[in-house]
């Protein structure tokens, strides 16, 4: 059946099953024909064999037990018979002398029933049926019950030695059906190995079944977002260059110059430029260790105002220094997250790292922490940079910095928010997660 001009997967397995299933089903009913007629056949010329010979004289009867006679006579279908005949109560026709060895002095009653000679001609289980006319007269036949069950034997064989012969013909043909109707997943399959994700290659939206459609999207969005990731990655690499190129080339005429002139304040130029290349480099180490699926676990959480006066008492120090004023405002209570305290440490520890190094001398750096009905977060502001930037230089690590924080708020389940900043603050940017958030 078809749906939007494609035809359906389900449909497809179940016309190769139900084809399969139909040529079983022919091989199993041909043989089963042949069989049928076969044994037919053979049952036909064995009674004829038996009444011939019920027909015949007692002393005129062959015997099937000779090599020739087995061949002739088809002993497995020819079987024993004895009539006993009784006419106005008389016993007139014995053909196998039966009557004394089964005490029959009377006619028996109508009906089927089994007897058992001890002795006699006939030793062994027999079966008998005895019917009666309107006139009273009545005949027995007996049949050997070995006989019988030889038969029954010798059919049963034939049955199952025509089903076993065409097993081997019904395990070929479901195997043939099977690989033929998953055949489209196998094509699929190999489109998918021949797609070359570098070059942006994507799978025709337009693929044969309609199941396929949901399956193709999404390797597509695969796709589509692994050249995403390359594009960043790309973008990030040509940052990285453009940030380490200008303060490794001031490195090297700093240390050209104060290898001709080693003055004070050359070495201390290249001991600025050699710090900032270090700040980079860090900047980079930080980046691939929050990329570190495995190695950066959410673990129990983390309190987001203890771990916020922790990154304020590391960077006094480095306030002071640099003449900035430092403060935290914070709730009493904890105020718990269940993110990574290594991720949340680095990513405000880049904020605030930022925000001193990045302002003049004699400004304010203000880390405020909130949790209310419509978010939770933490901010860092100042009063000494203008809205939007994130550094003063280039050489300084604008782009990786922010780029850090992006991709670890990322992961965090947060967003990153900038401006808002409130008075006399001018430049504010914060890791904010919404009343519910989607990580916990």
């Amino acid at each position: 059946m078809r749906a939007g001009g494609r035809p359906s997967l389900q449909w497809h397995l179940w016309a190769w099953a139900a084809g399969a299933l139909v040529m079983v089903w022919l091989t199993l009913a041909a043989a089963a024909w042949n069989s049928g007629h076969h044994e037919a056949r053979e049952i036909t010329d064995g009674k004829l064999v038996s009444v011939a010979r019920l027909l015949l004289a007692p002393g005129d009867q062959p015997s099937l037990n000779t090599p020739d006679n087995r061949a002739m006579h088809r002993l497995e279908y020819a079987l024993e018979l004895a009539v006993l005949r009784w006419q106005g109560g008389r016993l007139v026709e014995d053909t196998h002398g039966f009557a004394e060895a089964l005490g029959l002095s009377a006619p028996p009653p109508t009906g089927l029933s089994s007897v058992r000679m001890a002795h006699g001609p006939g030793v062994g289980e027999w079966r008998m049926y005895v019917m009666a006319d309107a006139a009273g007269d009545r005949v027995a036949v007996l049949v050997d019950l070995e006989d019988r069950q030889r038969l029954g034997a010798d059919l049963a064989g034939h049955v199952a030695l025509s089903v076993l012969l065409v097993l081997p013909l019904v395990m070929l043909v479901l195997w043939w059906a099977i690989r033929r109707g998953l055949r489209p997943l196998s094509l699929l399959s190999e489109d998918v190995a021949r797609l070359d994700t570098g070059a942006g290659q994507r799978l025709d939206p337009g693929h044969r079944f309609r199941e396929f459609a949901s399956t193709v999207e999404a390797i597509n969005h695969l796709v589509d977002s692994l050249q995403a990731q390359a594009r960043r990655e790309r973008a990030f690499a040509s940052d990285v260059a453009h940030e380490l190129r200008t303060p490794l080339a001031s490195l090297v005429l700093g240390a050209a110059a104060a290898r001709q002139a080693p003055t004070p304040e050359a070495l201390a130029r290249v001991e600025q430029d050699a710090l900032r290349a270090g700040r980079i480099l860090q900047q980079l180490l930080d980046l691939a260790r929050a990329q570190r699926d495995m190695a950066l676990d959410a673990g129990e959480g983390a309190d987001l105002g203890v771990l916020a006066a922790t990154v304020a008492e590391v960077h006094v120090r480095q306030a002071y220094e640099r003449d900035h004023e430092l403060s935290l405002q914070r709730p009493d209570g904890p105020i718990a997250l269940p993110v990574s305290a290594t991720l949340l440490e680095l990513a405000l520890r880049n904020l605030v790292d930022n925000a001193i190094r990045h302002t003049p001398r004699g400004t304010q750096v203000r880390i405020e922490v909130w949790s209310d009905a419509a978010s939770t977060g933490v901010s860092v502001s100042d009063d000494g940079r203008r809205p939007g930037t994130f550094g003063t230089t280039p050489s300084d690590g604008l782009g990786l910095g922010l780029r850090l924080v992006e991709r670890v708020a990322a992961r965090m389940g947060a967003r990153l928010e900038t401006g808002a900043a409130q008075a006399p603050m001018t430049t504010r940017y914060a890791l904010v997660w919404p009343a519910s958030p989607p990580f916990a």
